[in-house]
Parts: C-alpha cells; structure tokens; sequence
C-alpha cells in the first residue's frame, strides 16, 4: 500500500460575510486547504499574477451585494483562470439549477455555508485527485536541494512544503521542461524562474560560470545543469532498470507566451515545490525556483518504489557495514 503524502492547496477566497468566511475557514483547515483573500479591486490582478492556486471560493453576491456581483466576476475569472474550479457559495439555493445555461459551466459545485461539507468529496476530485507516495514527495525536495547546492556557492536553499495546483500559469521568463518516463508515471517535470535575480547570481561569481559579461546562454546553462542534475537523480532514485510495459500516447504541449500559460492536455493537477536561494552574505535578491510534476501521460502509484538495490548492493560488496 502506498503511503499517501500529505499535500496542501492554496484557495482564494473571495467572501463579504465574516460569518461565511469563519465557516469557510474551518472547512479548509480541515481539508488541507490555505485560504487567501485579496481586495475586491485586486482580484484581477492577483489571478494575472504568479500566485499558484488550487481554487476559488465565490460567493454569489461578493464585490458589493448585488444577486450577481459574484457571477459576473466568475465571467471574468474563467476569462483568466479557466483551468481554475469555483465553488459558489449561494443564499437561497445550494445548486447550480437555477442559474443560466451559460453562467452553470463556470462553476464546479454550488453550495450553501450550512451544507459546506458537501464540498469533501468535490475537493477531493478536483484537487487531490492524485496519490503522491511520501517517499516520492520527500525524495524529490531532497535531491534537487542538492542539485541547488551543487551549482550554487556561498547561498542557503530553502524549500517551502509541497503543494498540489490547478492552474497552468508560468512563473518568471525562464523555463526548462524535462520527460519522465517508467512504468509507474510518464510526463514532466518543469523549473521556472525570473532571469535577472539569476543574472544577478553569475555575475556575483555565486555558480559555477565565469565570464566578464554574462548572456542568455550563460543562464540558460544555469538552468539547464540543475535540470540535468535533478533529472538523472529522479531516474537513479525512483526509476528500475525494467522494460517498459507498452509505449503510451503523445498530447500536444500548448504554449500562450502573451499569457504566461503552458498546458499539457490533461486535467490533473500539478504536484508543485517552490525553492528559494539566498547569498548567504545577506546581499543581493533572492532566486526563486519553481519545479512542477505534471504526469499527464501514466500515473500508477500503486507501482511506485524507492531503489533500494544501490544500498544493497553496498552492503552485499562488504563497502557498507551496519554500525
């Protein structure tokens, strides 16, 4: 039995009522939820920035009480964030019936705050649809902390708890995208961050690099390296040596430049880690790294193990003896 990882997911919760928002509050608490609110004039633009998100939280009369203040800024919403669900909190009605053909799409599930709990199992379907074995979790933040610190000097990596996404935006103007592929998971994994912090790190002789003036080329090989790095780490760790079983279907990858947007044809959610690299001096930005798991192609948990055959092997050699 695989053991199941305890991810959470960020939600915006867009609500007038103090009453519903205390509701609301609780039920992420108890579902793994982080809730984050913005000012009504700030929506737009919060869902146009980097912020990764797992869903909304709307109430249908939010953003100045009219009956359909929440609706029309659904509209925007999917405008935006289409991959997003929304769950409508409702006065009247604990559905979707009564709303019109074109509005009901915009929504995953209505609901009232009396009935909240009704959203469990939605949750459940659209942002924890996926197993992610602790192991795997774990053995991820690890190996590529340790790729950070290969290439990287005199800074301190720090790592926030994994999280699961819905959304499909792109962090930042670089971008490296690398297959997986086993007979438990095939898709990608993707790093994501902002040029210029990155610039900053090269010319401060923080990698690996040195040139009197620094190009493109020279960050893309940054980026490129770490990739390599956590990318053969990820094969060694987590991936036998068996023969394929079956060779599976390809989807068209979609890139929107203009909309900092990347989708791989597939519903599922994204398993997401965040990475921040300090100059251990305390001067200069921070470099910010985010990695996503997409396995949009195979996903078999149930199939999924640690190698522990290099251990053996060490211990079956005599190199590695019990204490």
């Amino acid at each position: 039995m695989v053991e199941k990882a305890e991810l959470v997911s960020k939600v915006l919760v867009l609500e007038d009522s103090q009453e519903a928002a205390a509701r609301i509050k609780a039920f992420c608490d108890a579902n793994n939820l982080v809730g984050v609110k913005a000012q009504a004039e700030n929506v737009m633009g919060v869902l146009k920035s980097n912020v990764d998100l797992g869903a909304i939280f709307l109430s249908e009369d939010y953003g100045g009480g009219t009956a359909d203040g929440g609706i029309s800024l659904a509209r925007e919403i999917h405008e935006v964030r289409p991959e997003l669900p929304i769950f409508l909190r409702r006065e009247v009605a604990d559905d979707l019936d009564s709303l019109s053909e074109s509005d009901r799409p915009l929504f995953s599930q209505g609901y009232s705050i009396g009935n909240i709990d009704r959203l469990g199992p939605v949750i459940n379907e659209t942002i924890f649809s996926l197993v992610y074995p602790n192991a795997l979790v774990r053995g991820i933040t690890e190996i590529t902390k340790a790729a950070l610190e290969s290439q990287f000097k005199d800074v301190d990596v720090g790592s926030e708890a994994p999280y699961i996404v819905r959304d499909r935006i792109i962090y930042g103007e670089l971008f490296t995208l690398i297959p997986l592929e086993s007979n438990w998971c095939r898709g990608y994994m993707m790093l994501q961050t902002e040029e210029q912090p990155l610039v900053k790190f090269v010319e401060s002789e923080k990698t690996h690099i040195s040139t009197e003036f620094v190009n493109f080329r020279d960050i893309n090989h940054v980026l490129g390296e770490v990739t390599n790095l956590v990318w053969g780490s990820f094969k060694n760790r987590f991936i036998s040596y068996e023969p394929l079983e079956g060779r599976s279907s390809q989807v068209p990858i979609m890139v929107n430049h203009l909309h900092r947007y990347i989708s791989f044809g597939s519903e599922d959610p994204q398993l997401c880690f965040k990475y921040t690299l300090s100059d251990k001096s305390g001067n200069g930005p921070n470099l910010v790294l985010y990695q996503r798991f997409v396995f949009n192609l195979s996903w078999s948990p149930d199939k999924f193990k640690e190698n522990e055959a290099l251990v053996e092997d060490l211990f079956d050699s005599g190199e590695l003896e019990l204490f």
